[in-house]
């Protein structure tokens, strides 16, 4: 390994194209890279405009998310709240039945779907597939953690209302058992106490909600579910997240538990309803009005109505992503168990740490990033970095900035005068929005900060395919006027082409690029803060034509 304290950033030893300090990548219009058949779609895709592609199929796929919710909890409670089956059980506890079945059905749903976005290999393979090339499919894709954030916000409100539901339960159940007039309810809440076919689930006059939490199944693990979940969704906050990520980190591994938890949350059947025999022996529209006879053993038409506990469902629900979930760990365990070499070490302004690496097979598209786990540091922690190296390159390249506990002791290992070489561990590559620099017209990459480093990946590729006369990029290039002309190099990237100081004039350039392609699909592409993202994605539409024959200005963002 050489270690070098300072170094220009370079793409190549040759630099006669100075493609260095690109912003704008120029792909002629009559030669787009792809399959014709993606193509095609992508010119669909113009012809719909940008609002429809930026946004319509995203709220359609919202749109049917909350409508499959709104379904499912329409359904289930008017199950509960209309079915004979649960006449008796209505009794004891009313309309909070169906509330608490229908959440739970809801939160069952919204489960089984809180896995997917964080499939990042099923991600991946999903961007690559022919099927799936369509430029509107894929920047669906590029939201999977902002789904994967709404899913969880539907899981805390179904569980709000889940908890609420169970307590009113539990006081109308414990109100039945001590009614001492004879009602129906208190008459149902002293059936069958010896023999199993009981309705409610208290069969002593002193129970309290503390010993149901924590003596019973479901209360038991009701309450390790929520206090994993409240965990989960605190420390995902951003502020905790971005300055305090082992706190993330750890604590979003509770999802183990709160998956456990929620397949055996229900197998105790508390929550009864009447059995299918019961239904055709004591009908509760004929039999419902005949209940002070039960216990004389009178009634000569209606037999005692007879419970059972509802089945365990839960597990049908998340069965199967846990499983895909399973798959995805162990694929990337086995991933990331091969040899990684660290060939260089260099250290960039900045406190930049770049790290050339080597690993037999690692392939790459541009713009993709990996995971990284030193073992020597923290044997459990994995943190996501933009590879800046080009799919041309044998070794891969990262760039790390010191943002943390974890990434200042990787870099201060590297400062030291006789640095020992820890071992690195790489899990990836996975695909990213910059994939499709390469489908547009016109593209502009915009990086903040360390945020240029998955568009130095993209000048690099550029730059080999120029030297290797590929003829599957017509490209044309653009540059900017320099600034420091009293240094050859950029003082910051060490660049030829000079860097721009102070906030671009964004309605300047857009404007300029709108005009020099006005008929053209133009891809935005951020790796930066969120400030930034919504004034590029306000501009992006400001200056799209309304015409869809016109320029069309089409945003994406990194999103880690």
């Amino acid at each position: 390994m050489k270690q070098v304290k300072r170094s220009k950033f370079s793409i190549s030893q040759k630099e006669t194209l100075q493609l260095e300090g690109l912003l704008r990548t120029v792909p002629k219009k009559e030669a787009l890279p792809g399959s014709q058949a993606c193509q095609i779609r992508d010119i669909a895709d113009s012809l719909m405009g940008n609002w429809a592609v930026n946004h319509w199929f995203s709220a359609l796929v919202i749109a049917a998310w909350l409508g499959v919710n709104i379904s499912l909890f329409v359904v289930y409670f008017l199950t509960f709240d209309r079915g004979e089956k649960y006449f008796y059980t209505r009794q004891i506890l009313g309309s909070a039945l169906p509330w608490a079945r229908a959440s739970a059905k809801c939160l069952n749903f919204n489960s089984m779907l809180i896995l997917l976005p964080v499939c990042r290999n099923l991600l991946s393979f999903l961007r690559g597939s022919c099927w799936c090339c369509r430029r509107t499919m894929r920047k669906q894709l590029d939201h999977n953690l902002t789904f994967h954030k709404l899913v969880a916000y539907m899981i805390a409100l179904h569980t709000a209302v889940h908890i609420i539901a169970h307590l009113l339960n539990f006081e109308w159940y414990n109100r039945a058992k001590q009614a001492t007039d004879g009602d129906l309810a208190s008459t149902l809440s002293h059936l069958h106490e010896d023999d199993g076919l009981w309705l409610n689930p208290i069969h002593s006059n002193t129970t309290t909600p503390l010993y149901v939490a924590f003596t019973t199944i479901p209360g038991l693990t009701g309450v390790i579910i929520t206090l994993s979940f409240i965990l989960m969704v605190t420390s995902s906050m951003e502020f905790i997240r971005r300055n305090y990520f082992e706190v993330f980190w750890y604590t979003h591994h509770l999802f183990v538990i709160y998956f456990l938890g929620l397949v055996i949350h229900g197998i105790a059947g508390l929550v009864r309803g009447q059995t299918d025999k019961s239904l055709e022996e004591s009908n509760p529209k004929l039999c419902a009005g005949q209940y002070t006879e039960w216990a004389q053993g009178n009634s000569t038409h209606c037999k005692v109505p007879e419970f059972q506990g509802l089945p365990a469902e839960s597990w049908k629900w998340v069965l199967a992503p846990i499983i895909l979930y399973a798959f995805e760990r162990a694929l990337r365990i086995w991933r990331s168990c091969q040899k990684v070499v660290v060939v260089k070490a260099i250290m960039h302004p900045s406190n930049v740490l770049e790290l050339q690496l080597y690993k037999k097979g690692f392939s790459m598209e541009v713009g993709q990033y990996v995971f990284l786990n030193c073992p020597s540091i923290c044997y459990l922690e994995w943190h996501p970095f933009t590879l800046t190296s080009a799919p041309e390159e044998k070794l891969f390249s990262v760039h790390i900035r010191a943002a943390g506990d974890w990434t200042e002791a990787l870099i201060d290992n590297f400062k030291q005068p006789n640095p020992v070489m820890p071992r690195i561990e790489v899990d990836g590559p996975f695909g990213t929005a910059s994939e499709d620099v390469f489908q547009y017209e016109v593209a502009m990459l915009v990086g903040a900060g360390i945020g240029v480093t998955p568009f130095a990946s993209v000048l690099k590729s550029i730059w080999y395919k120029f030297q290797h006369g590929d003829q599957g990029l017509q490209t044309k290039t653009v540059g900017h006027a320099a600034v420091n002309f009293d240094r050859s190099t950029d003082m910051v990237t060490g660049l030829r082409q000079k860097t721009f100081f102070g906030r671009p004039m964004w309605s300047n350039e857009f404007s300029a690029v709108a005009a020099a392609h006005p008929r053209s699909v133009v891809g935005v592409f951020l790796c930066g803060p969120e400030s930034l993202a919504k004034t590029l994605q306000k501009y992006c539409h400001q200056h799209s034509s309304l015409d869809p024959r016109n320029v069309q200005f089409y945003f994406n963002k990194e999103n880690f």
